[in-house]
């Protein structure tokens, strides 16, 4: 329900304008004149504002200078006599969205204010594309014909239309997102907005910011009012991605969400109502971390009402032909090259392959291998090229020397090869992240790809 705050010296254009807004379902607040106002926008923060240009004392000049500072997203629309009709284009030069011209029709100020409400829609939704665009995850659709994805997919057509929260267990790379997706655009809230959090990408400190808001003033760098996440997804879903590495301090105002279906911003005073549908994720053991007191049990219970486990690419090795196919042809429409075949020989290292970073590692390779391959048909040689396997923690820590010794030097190289492709990896190819992630200077970083002949990436 959008809020509209109605500003204006008259009680009775304030009273019409009240109950005609509350009649079209809006949630309405008045003030009186323009302190009032600036006092109101300063605690709460409104899709719409609609006030007098000529008030006592504190005008709607003022007014809109105030809105704009708080909110900038915030559409104001002046209402003027018509002698005032040019201070109301000089108000609109300051931001102002439209003016009305007393005395005015109904008709007129419902179409005005519905197009002012439908702006400030469109903004809320570029600012969502924005950050779909940038979230977006790599591989673009769920795909598997396997009998452990066909589970996934019955449960997701079950509760998709469901109220109740999820909880998407499994590993890295699983396509965690890609089933909170489905989900969401399978249900009665696909038409509203499905917000993504990286729980473990944003710092504590500004992870409350970010899901619950803030208001102009109540920490550093906090120039303006914000609307938090879980705000800007109400009537839809929210996705909180690697909710297990959230702190204690998060999980009790998460908690208070799911409960009260309330929070209130970072310095704010007023509660704000949200319906929202969670859908978590994550890659932990939240029942270990539960039992050793590392994550909330009354919030584990909260969100484990409808458990999804997806399973591991190597526990469901028939769809890597089918998702190699796809990741094939993917990668050569956008470089602009003919799809080349898989030969039997390279599918068969495929299929051999551990996949610890499961469907995202495949789509990392095939990537790869798609860019660097000059001829029609992958090999086996092509493959082999950009695959690692995984150092287990018995050879890379032995307890005791071996009696016939160790080849010291060939298993540091091992190790050392192993974490810069995870580096790789977790940096999305990109070397300068990598590096700083292993903590070597460029040079240095450099300097190990060329001695394990690792290419690929960029900088």
């Amino acid at each position: 329900m959008e809020k509209i705050l109605v500003v204006d010296d008259e009680q009775g254009l304030r009273d019409v304008l009240s109950i005609m807004l509350k009649r079209a379902g809006y949630a309405v607040t008045v003030a009186s004149d323009g302190d009032e106002a600036i006092a109101q926008v300063q605690k709460e923060i409104f899709d719409l504002v609609i006030t007098d240009l000529k008030m006592p004392r504190v005008g709607g000049l003022e007014v809109l200078k105030a809105v704009k500072a708080a909110s900038p997203d915030t559409v104001v629309l002046m209402i003027t006599a018509f002698a005032s009709a040019d201070s109301a284009v000089e108000a609109m030069k300051h931001g102002a969205y439209d003016y009305l011209t007393k005395p005015f029709q109904v008709d007129e100020v419902q179409l005005i204010i519905r197009n002012a409400i439908e702006r400030r829609r469109l903004s809320t939704e570029n600012m969502l594309l924005k950050r779909e665009l940038a979230s977006q995850s790599s591989f673009s659709r769920i795909i598997g014909q396997s009998e452990a994805m066909q589970k996934v997919y019955d449960v997701i057509k079950k509760v998709a239309d469901s109220k109740s929260n999820v909880l998407i267990g499994g590993e890295s790379g699983t396509g965690k997102e890609l089933v909170a997706r489905a989900i969401h655009f399978n249900s009665a809230r696909a038409s509203m907005p499905f917000v993504t959090v990286n729980c473990s990408a944003v710092p504590e400190t500004l992870l409350e910011s970010e899901l619950f808001g803030h208001m102009k003033g109540s920490f550093t760098g906090a120039i303006s009012n914000k609307a938090g996440l879980f705000e800007v997804a109400n009537g839809g879903t929210i996705f909180l991605d690697e909710i297990g590495d959230t702190t204690p301090a998060i999980q009790v105002k998460l908690l208070r969400v799911i409960q009260e279906r309330e929070f209130r911003r970072v310095g704010g005073t007023q509660d704000v109502k949200v319906d929202v549908r969670i859908v978590a994720a994550t890659n932990r053991d939240l029942e270990k971390a539960v039992a050793e007191g590392a994550f909330r049990e009354d919030l584990y219970y909260r969100l484990d009402v409808i458990p999804i486990k997806l399973p591991p690419l190597r526990m469901r090795t028939g769809d890597i032909p089918l998702l190699s196919q796809h990741f094939l042809e993917k990668f050569a429409k956008e470089s602009g090259k003919p799809v080349p075949t898989m030969s039997q020989e390279a599918m068969r290292v495929l299929l051999a392959h551990e996949w610890r970073g499961n469907v995202r590692e495949l789509e990392n390779v095939v990537e790869r291998v798609v860019a660097f391959t000059t001829g029609s048909s992958v090999t086996d040689a092509d493959i082999r090229g950009w695959l690692h396997k995984p150092v287990s923690n018995q050879q890379a820590l032995p307890s005791e020397l071996p009696e016939d010794g160790l080849d010291l030097e060939g298993l540091i190289n091992t190790i050392e090869k192993d974490l810069l492709l995870k580096a790789l990896e977790r940096s999305q190819w990109v070397k300068k992240r990598a590096a700083r992630l292993l903590r070597l200077n460029t040079r240095s970083f450099r300097y190990r790809l060329e001695k394990y002949e690792i290419k690929g990436g960029r900088d």
